[in-house]
């Protein structure tokens, strides 16, 4: 009897080993021998169509965008972050930070510590790490040994945290649209160690078309449709590719656009003097010495415009500790213009950006499709800022500290990847 007991005990404990033996294998299988995360052998491609606004497959004929929400997922919409403008949002989407943690404030500012002024067109200053603040998406993939490439993305051309894309390009508009789909299919088909397996893109349009014409207009449409024509050719190619199953793409963009007119123009030199001002200011504004109170009074009277000590911005605009952010901040109402009355009025019929990101006409599309993502899936509007854990989520890298929350879009990858 007591034998029996005994092989018992042996037999129940060796199932034991055996349970723990598997466990420490699947643990394993997901480390290597110093601890780090296993690479994903996926790929990740993330384009970015600037001004793409959330409901733009509904006003045009877009039958590619459409199907990749049939195959794979959409999003209702993407809530940007405030400023709703180009630079800001594309390096939020990159780090998972607001502005006013990264400290890409707005499309031009001045950095009062560094003594300069950034602007979009200035090639200084875009090449320049000390503007840019966070971790890119990039940065934390090249630095675990994942090669990342970027076409024309916020932030890539400098060196930040002494890292820059394996490959990377210098920003040429000129560059059409049919050779940057030529490129990043090439640099899928490099040999395994020199491919990247992170490319970061972008197209500048129909952001031109929605300012000029307004986002709803047919000139605006007939290049929604030019686009999804090329986003066609860039699916085909890519399934013709010998890794095609192991390639996850999203497409998305920046800020959306909400219509203008003439007739919905806030004069601001109605209101602020220009000797108060140490800088010219449209929506922002650094006083004179001594005129910052004059300014915010002033401010308080325009209609269809909200202002506020940089101390006193709401809370959900995430915005005002930065030391570059201004004195006084202002936000327009959606669908209006900040002008001056010796402009031509006529320009501010078409569309515009920069608002309060809670207005629906500041959402973006996205969409995805690929091994780690549902299918047929249709994901609740979500911020910006949560992009970049998705990011490492799908690279199977461990992100950096951020503003955003993978739980807050973990739902649209399938049980495997949520892992």
């Amino acid at each position: 009897m007591q034998n029996i007991v005994q092989k018992g005990v042996e037999m129940k404990s060796r199932k034991i080993m055996f349970v723990l033996g598997i466990l420490i294998s699947l643990l394993f299988s997901s480390c290597n021998q110093s601890g780090v995360l296993t690479r994903s052998d996926e790929y990740v491609i993330i384009l970015s169509m600037d001004g793409c606004r959330w409901d733009y497959p509904q006003l045009a004929d877009m039958p590619n965008l459409v199907s990749i929400g049939e195959i794979g997922i959409k999003a209702s919409s993407m809530q940007p972050v405030f400023p709703s403008n180009t630079f800001p949002t594309h390096y939020s989407l990159a780090t998972g930070l607001y502005p006013d943690h990264h400290g890409l404030v707005d499309n031009s500012f001045y950095d009062a510590d560094l003594d300069r002024k950034y602007s979009m067109g200035n090639r200084d200053a875009v090449e320049d790490s000390a503007f840019y603040g966070g971790e890119p998406i990039w940065v934390t993939a090249e630095t675990q040994g994942v090669k990342s490439a970027s076409f024309f993305w916020v932030g890539s051309e400098a060196a930040i945290k002494g890292v820059r894309p394996s490959i990377t390009k210098r920003y040429d508009g000129d560059v059409s649209y049919e050779a940057r789909i030529d490129s990043v299919i090439s640099w899928l088909e490099l040999p395994e160690h020199l491919r990247p397996r992170l490319i970061m893109w972008y197209f500048d349009q129909p952001d031109g078309f929605g300012h000029d014409h307004g986002p709803e207009s047919p000139e605006t449409k007939e290049t929604l449709e030019h686009l999804d024509s090329l986003l066609g050719v860039f699916m085909t190619k890519i399934e013709q590719l010998p890794i095609a199953d192991k390639i996850n793409v999203i497409i998305t963009s920046d800020h959306g656009m909400s219509a203008t007119s003439e007739e919905r123009v806030i004069y601001i030199d109605d209101y602020v003097k220009e000797e108060w001002q140490a800088s010219r200011g449209w929506t922002s504004f650094n006083p004179a010495e001594g005129y910052e109170d004059s300014i915010f009074f002033a401010l308080q009277k325009a209609p269809h415009l909200s202002a506020w000590k940089k101390a006193d911005i709401p809370d959900s605009l995430h915005y005002g500790t930065n030391k570059r952010v201004p004195a006084i901040v202002a936000s327009r109402e959606s669908g209006w213009s900040v002008g001056r009355r010796y402009q031509d009025p006529s320009r501010y019929n078409g569309g515009s950006h920069g608002y309060n990101p809670y207005y629906k006409d500041m959402h973006v599309i996205f969409y995805a499709y690929g091994p780690a993502f549902k299918k047929g899936y249709v994901h609740p509007s979500f911020e910006s800022v949560n992009v970049y854990s998705l990011l490492a989520q799908l690279l199977n890298i461990k992100p950096a500290q951020t503003d955003g929350d993978l739980r807050a879009v973990v739902d649209m990858l399938n049980t495997h990847h949520q892992k």
